[in-house]
């Protein structure tokens, strides 16, 4: 279900099968996945939970048959390496935690993600780099402007 603590921010939420809520994240930051409502927070919050991950960011982008599917943007913790070995572990983790519509169809590498100087990520530049559409617009008030061309650099192959 959905509620607003904060006029300005809606949150959905889940409750599970002790009654207890569950707050799955913001609406705006919501997918469908094969007509399943999810939140990007929850996925993040699963792919961090992973020892060699110290950061994880994730959006959405069209598919065909899904609707939408999701990709994954990593950071590895300090002295880890970006290996298939951690992208399949990261996608059984997921599928194993929200279950298998919930299975990342891409897990970037990602030395850095875009963040303001405050420290809030910029979605809408990893949107962008999802889409391979480097019409970023204005990146002025990023921490690290060239997180951005790195991202594109990092972008994995289409199949």
């Amino acid at each position: 279900f959905i509620f607003s603590i904060i006029p300005q921010l809606i949150l959905g939420a889940r409750r599970d099968a002790d009654g207890y809520l569950w707050i799955t994240g913001r609406v705006d930051d919501m997918l469908n996945v094969s007509g399943h409502l999810m939140s990007t927070a929850e996925v993040e919050s699963v792919l961090t939970e992973h020892h060699r991950v110290a950061e994880a960011a994730v959006v959405s982008r069209p598919h065909a048959v899904k609707g939408e599917c999701l990709y994954c943007f990593i950071t590895p913790n300090e002295n880890e390496t970006f290996d298939a070995k951690l992208v399949s572990e990261l996608k059984k983790l997921v599928r194993e935690r929200i279950g298998p519509f919930a299975m990342p169809d891409v897990v970037q590498h990602a030395p850095g993600l875009p963040k303001t100087r405050s420290g809030k990520i910029m979605r809408r530049v990893l949107r962008k780099v999802a889409l391979n559409d480097r019409n970023v617009g204005d990146i002025s008030t990023l921490a690290d402007e060239s997180i951005v061309d790195q991202l594109f650099k990092n972008r994995p192959a289409e199949k």
